[in-house]
């Protein structure tokens, strides 16, 4: 088998079978998406290290608390889902997924944005809306490949400069924060989507002062004129 889906209503921990299946490469144990079913999987096994062909796998809406350090064996990852858990933290090793294109981790407990996530330069989407991150560190800048950020409903007070060496961004999401301003160089990120029917840089929710929503609602150019401005002055 390729593609392997376990159901039911309380589902508590992986099949021992599951492991013999080294050629397993899409493994999903989430509750059935129509059905609004929460699993009760408190952890990830250790053995889920020998799964090395796993390209997908998706484990969001259990009652996670930690992951193992063995999810760093699985080199052929590309897609994890781990949205809607208990997880505060997460491992070192999760640096070593290279081939990780497609992370989710929103509405968990996390803190800060764990610094091994930004070793992962082949990464393209990060979701980590729903969290109490507070600090974004400076290493961000090495997810030169991230297409969409999604920070929404967390607890940042700053964004680092860092943030705008992002160039391939075209999605962030930055609602419901504690925001009082934006780096001078916010308006370098040229390839976001300003539009007026689809806007896909969201400020609202914060107490933004520098610079002013209204100036944000006109995209990169009137933030970089506004920051232009204060230099002048």
């Amino acid at each position: 088998k390729k593609k392997l889906k376990i159901s039911g209503r309380e589902l508590l921990s992986v099949p021992t079978q599951v492991f013999g299946l080294d050629q397993l490469q899409v493994l999903e144990m989430s509750p059935e998406r129509e059905s609004c079913l929460r699993y009760r999987m408190e952890q990830l096994p250790q053995e889920i290290g020998r799964l090395r062909n796993l390209t997908c796998l998706y484990v969001d809406s259990n009652n996670l608390k930690e992951i193992p350090a063995e999810i760093g064996t699985l080199r052929c990852l590309e897609r994890l889902t781990l949205s809607n858990n208990s997880l505060s933290s997460l491992p070192a090793e999760m640096g070593a997924l290279q081939r990780l294109r497609s992370l989710h981790l929103a509405n968990n407990s996390l803190t800060e944005l764990p610094a091994p996530l930004c070793q992962l330069r082949s990464l393209t989407f990060l979701d980590v809306s729903d969290n109490k991150i507070v600090t974004i560190p400076s290493s961000i800048r090495h997810l030169e490949k991230l297409e969409m950020l999604l920070l929404l409903f967390n607890s940042l007070e700053s964004l680092p400069e860092d943030v705008c060496l992002l160039r391939n961004l075209h999605t962030l999401w930055l609602g419901n924060n504690h925001l009082r301003s934006l780096p001078a160089a916010f308006g370098e990120l040229v390839n976001l989507d300003w539009g007026y029917n689809y806007c896909s840089c969201n400020f609202e929710g914060n107490p933004l002062e520098s610079p002013p929503p209204e100036v944000c609602s006109r995209g990169p150019e009137g933030i970089r004129d506004y920051f232009s401005s204060l230099r002048r002055i």
